[in-house]
């Protein structure tokens, strides 16, 4: 009779603990692809006409497209320890790009952080990080010391397409799973990665394990670099910039096209859960953020609005079109609930389980206010509700916008609605109460006064000529 009593309590937890893995009978992989300064207009889910992007669009036609989707930071290391720490940056000091050390203090996403690896990989999936890391070149912060079982990729922040390293004396190379990959083994880092991703899949599919795939492209950041079977994709562009831009996109698109053919000829498709976005704006330089306002290193739309999308064919079955704010500290919780993991530090994350939202079970917004903060404060945002306030050091002043009624940021209310600026500004210094400031040097300052000079002096030399009324 106990016997029988033991199995009976066994097979009740096991359907409870698989009834929490997304409603399910097995556990998802978990994918999540990140591009690098992807303008929101250039993919074709976005409008986008002349860079082909055709498995993206695929992707995000067959499950989620946010139309309000936002990097948790306008630049390139910060954004990625949001993303993969679940929390704001500036909750823990990593609020600038890391560099090489100018002092003997290392630079990285502090080892205090639990990243997703770690808690994927403590509860049973296989894990691997591929692409570009950006969260620390000493070995401490490397993705094979923070969670991830492989790794195939660099430690830096952009680098040559061919594989090449900048200089002898970096250590910028390609590793794999810690020790550097030779130099004949690559190709083109985008479709290296690619063919790496590829070949994980079908390692992993054969283990009953579930996997976690992080995904970071440097495509389609700096250096322009294309083959020129990727370059014919946009022969028809007639700005030289752009077509070598575009060409790089259209790259990495191909090789998402190929991880999902993989996917479904090993039959993970259908319980792979997939997020794709970029990891913030255009940089301006080729890119689009059309039509929104502003760019890479900036807080108004086109810096921190990015192309962002999420498919689950098993659990998400119809396209639709997600107009409510998300952002990408969001990716975190929504992975614990689809996984099915009672995760202990779940209430220190910042984000919210996307699913009920993205399953119609909630109809309300997923967040009442969004921020955003760099170099200490120099520049920061708030979203709250219809409105959202801009404090931009480029143009040095504050701006408020009504985002429903004038989304492209062109009418700064500020001046019309002070109640309501002094309400989202209090909101912004309550939150920014716990935040400290950047454990390391931070580049950007010098980053936005070369910016606000360049526009000066653009303005300057084109009115040079124009004659003041009294003159007429």
């Amino acid at each position: 009779m106990r016997t029988l009593l033991l199995i009976g309590i066994l097979a009740i937890a096991a359907k409870f603990s698989m009834a929490n893995a997304g409603d399910g009978n097995e556990r998802p992989n978990i994918i999540i692809i990140l591009a690098d300064d992807l303008g929101w207009g250039d993919v074709g889910f976005n409008g986008c006409t002349d860079i082909p992007t055709p498995n993206l669009d695929k992707l995000a036609k067959s499950g989620v497209t946010f139309n309000a989707g936002y990097a948790s930071h306008p630049y390139c290391s910060p954004s990625r320890a949001g993303l993969l720490s679940g929390k704001y940056q500036a909750r823990f000091g990593h609020e600038a790009n890391t560099q090489k050390p100018i002092t003997r203090a290392p630079m990285g996403l502090p080892l205090s952080e639990t990243l997703i690896s770690n808690v994927l990989k403590d509860n049973g999936y296989i894990t691997c990080a591929i692409g570009k890391w950006h969260l620390g070149d000493s070995i401490q912060f490397w993705p094979v010391n923070r969670g991830f079982d492989n790794w195939f990729g660099f430690t830096g922040g952009g680098r040559n397409y061919w594989g090449k390293t900048w200089d002898k004396k970096t250590d910028h190379c390609i590793y794999r799973d810690g020790k550097p990959e030779p130099l004949n083994e690559l190709t083109y880092l985008t479709d290296d990665f690619t063919n790496a991703a590829v070949n994980y899949i079908g390692e992993y599919s054969k283990s009953k394990k579930p996997f976690f795939m992080y995904l970071a492209y440097n495509a389609p950041h700096a250096p322009f670099h294309a083959t020129s079977e990727h370059l014919h994709k946009t022969d028809h562009i007639e700005d030289g910039q752009r077509a070598v831009y575009g060409a790089m996109v259209a790259g990495m698109d191909a090789g998402i096209g190929k991880v999902i053919d993989k996917l479904k000829q090993t039959g993970e498709y259908e319980n792979t859960l997939i997020f794709f976005y970029s990891d913030n704006g255009g940089h301006g330089m080729g890119t689009s953020n059309m039509p929104y306002r502003g760019k890479k290193g900036m807080l108004f739309e086109g810096g921190i609005r990015v192309p962002f999308c999420f498919s689950w064919p098993k659990e998400i079955t119809s396209a639709r079109v997600y107009e409510q704010p998300v952002i990408a500290l969001d990716i975190f919780p929504t992975i614990l609930e689809a996984s099915g993991i009672d995760y202990k530090n779940r209430n220190q994350l910042d984000g919210k389980n996307l699913l009920p939202f993205l399953k119609n079970k909630q109809q309300e917004s997923p967040h009442d206010q969004l921020f955003w903060r760099y170099s200490d404060g120099m520049g920061y945002a708030v979203r709250k509700g219809d409105y959202k306030l801009v404090k931009d050091a480029v143009r040095d002043g504050v701006f408020l916008f009504n985002i429903k009624n004038d989304p492209y940021e062109q009418v700064n209310l500020a001046s019309q609605m002070p109640e309501k600026l002094k309400e989202l500004t209090g909101a912004y210094n309550k939150w920014n109460e716990p935040n400290i400031p950047s454990l390391w040097h931070d580049e950007h300052p010098e980053n936005v006064l070369n910016t606000k000079k360049e526009r000066e002096e653009a303005i300057q030399k084109a009115c040079a000529g124009e004659k003041s009324s009294t003159q007429k």
